[in-house]
């Protein structure tokens, strides 16, 4: 669980940090994306934050690799508490009290988790959930391509879900590689659906910004990332709580989702005030 906190802190803060260096670098010059892109990646905080990501992915794969998924779904989810708060200090963001109140719940629905989460299921996955998660993975890249095209009116909800459906085969694919051999990798369909989904999930996360609510579209993923996985992990992966403790996991995963929602509107960091 620490793990799965440390990736969460690490994610949420990069997303200020990037947030930060991509505003200074709209005010230094024009040009389209590809512009904006390489004058970002030049400053500091940018790096620094592509650096907490790399950290906080390798903090999720330790957490997954030891804890049931539907715990780390739900830590994960709160990486927006942190870049709330991030972007209270940093950005001087004001919070309201029912947003600082947000931040609370999510802390009281992971502490817990963390007393009744049990250790991963001991399942390792049968071939058809690999094939599973890389038919899932390969529709959220389709899902991504198409966006533009997909209807105004509930877009950003659908790639949203997308998004989070597409991070969530990243958790599950985790649980189903069994061997990191170059051989077995190779021949493992998780292995592949790790990477398209988790490619595939940044997409549509990308076109769900730019072309709708910020709200809306983190609100989807972080239904999608936390709901759907966590499903699979009890299912079929054997994911189970502490004996006698299922019911304060349900109400810890419940609480800490509906927090991770009420502050939704930072799955962007918010502009400067």
């Amino acid at each position: 669980m620490v793990c799965a906190l440390g990736a969460a802190v690490c994610f949420g803060t990069a997303t200020v940090l990037q947030a930060m260096a991509a505003r200074v670098a709209a005010t230094v010059g024009g040009g389209g994306e590809a512009a904006l892109f390489l004058r970002a990646v030049r400053q500091w905080r940018y790096l620094a934050g592509l650096s907490l990501d790399g950290v906080g992915f390798l903090l999720q794969v330790a957490a997954l690799r030891s804890i049931p998924i539907y715990a780390v779904g739900a830590a994960l989810a709160s990486s927006l508490a942190v870049t709330a708060v991030v972007s209270a200090r940093l950005l001087r963001v004001r919070l309201s009290g029912s947003e600082w109140g947000a931040v609370g719940v999510v802390c009281a629905g992971l502490a817990l988790l963390g007393v009744a989460s049990g250790t991963e299921g001991d399942r390792g996955g049968s071939a058809a959930l690999k094939y599973a998660m890389l038919a899932t993975a390969l529709a959220v890249l389709g899902l991504g391509l198409l966006g533009g095209r997909l209807p105004e009116r509930g877009r950003a909800l659908v790639l949203g879900l997308g998004a989070g459906f597409g991070f969530g085969v990243v958790e599950v694919s985790v649980r189903l590689i069994d061997s990191l051999a170059p051989s077995d990798l190779l021949a493992n369909p998780a292995t592949y659906a790790l990477l398209i989904g988790g490619g595939a999930a940044f997409l549509s996360l990308t076109s769900a910004l730019q072309r709708g609510s910020v709200t809306t579209a983190t609100a989807g993923m972080v239904i999608g990332e936390t709901i759907g996985p966590a499903l699979v992990g009890v299912v079929w992966l054997g994911d189970r709580t502490r004996e006698g403790f299922a019911w304060v996991a349900v109400l810890g995963f419940a609480v800490a989702v509906a927090g991770a929602l009420a502050l939704a509107r930072f799955g962007e960091a918010p502009a400067e005030k």
